[in-house]
């Protein structure tokens, strides 16, 4: 617009008439009307609230909408399902998108193995045990656990492109991988986990999500939960974030996931290692850089722009500690302490 010669402030003042437009009709689906004279209806007063609309935009469909459950296959065709290729280039060999554990490890590969043996641990997983993986990835965790511990594993994602690669990469062990959305999870398993779901459950399904995980329980079972933790409860990320990268996706709190097990599940053991997220995502940077030339061609430079403030914001959020990184282990409420389960 700026090029068309049209004044900075008159662009301002269509882009914030836009953004108001688009809060007044989401608030209308709701049944609220702004300016309308029922007594649940919304009044503005102050003009100069339309200067922050499109913050308030995504507040309001926090707020009004649940979208991680209208919508829950877009975060895997928007994000997950960029190019398997990609992820190959990054990732590293056992193709895990979370959080890595440095403590004896010197590389991506051997720290992502060192987290995945973490977890095990944790759990107190033996041979013949049943695992259910909520939101498992392309499977990363579910081979390694099949292979080194003799589980047999069923996982779920919402990502077309995460089933096809583990089926072709992990068919040969006792690893099953469903195209579905976690909730739709049935059956009874020694252990539920979800390592890097949580960010996607969002506030308002919290409790659903302790529930179905004591649920899909056998006596004794042990529940499993490796998130990122931000600093203080929001409804969203931050909009650049939930327009390019993770759409509907939403940060918990330590304290909500607590309030969420309330009656449900007990937590046994909580240990944060949130700096080793730095260290991934650096090492996650280092591989695409170094990938980028042959990359190139398919993604084009605006997405290396994307994606390079995505994975260096990323680090500065768990640098300055504004998020962490939480392992949870958990146990259904009223039941006695499974001798397996390992603290930190």
């Amino acid at each position: 617009m700026m090029g068309l010669g049209v004044p900075r402030k008159v662009a301002a003042l269509l882009d914030a008439d836009r953004a108001a437009a688009d809060v007044t009709d989401a608030l209308a689906g709701a049944g609220i009307t702004v300016g309308g004279d029922a007594p649940w209806d919304i009044q503005i007063r102050d003009p100069r609230l339309s200067k922050s609309w499109p913050l308030r935009a995504q507040l309001v469909k926090a707020r009004l909408y649940n979208p991680q459950v209208a919508r829950p296959f877009e975060v895997g065709e928007r994000h997950y399902d960029v190019g398997n290729d990609l992820y190959e280039a990054m990732l590293g060999r056992r193709m895990v998108y979370t959080c890595a554990y440095y403590r004896d490890a010197a590389t991506l590969d051997a720290a992502q193995e060192a987290k995945l043996d973490l977890v095990c641990r944790k759990i107190g997983l033996r041979s013949g045990m049943r695992v259910l993986d909520l939101g498992c990835g392309w499977g990363g965790f579910a081979a390694f656990a099949a292979e080194r511990y003799g589980a047999s594993v069923v996982g779920y994602t919402v990502s077309r492109e995460q089933a096809a690669w583990a089926a072709e990469h992990h068919g040969h062990l006792a690893v099953d991988i469903r195209l579905a959305d976690y909730r739709h999870a049935t059956g009874h398993y020694d252990a539920v986990v979800s390592i890097g779901l949580m960010e996607h459950v969002g506030a308002k399904n919290h409790r659903g999500y302790m529930e179905l995980a004591a649920r899909c329980l056998v006596p004794g079972g042990v529940a499993f939960v490796h998130t990122i933790g931000g600093a203080g409860p929001r409804t969203q990320i931050d909009p650049w974030f939930d327009k390019y990268v993770f759409p509907n996706a939403a940060i918990p709190t330590l304290g909500q996931l607590a309030t969420a097990m309330h009656g449900v599940l007990v937590p046994e053991d909580v240990q944060n290692i949130g700096p080793h997220y730095d260290r991934t995502l650096m090492d996650w940077w280092a591989n695409f850089e170094a990938a980028w030339p042959r990359l190139r061609p398919r993604y084009g430079d605006t997405f290396y722009r994307l994606w390079k403030y995505y994975l260096l914001v990323s680090a500065a959020y768990f640098r300055t500690r504004e998020h962490n990184l939480y392992q949870i282990v958990a146990t259904p409420a009223g039941t006695p302490q499974p001798r397996g389960v390992r603290a930190s």
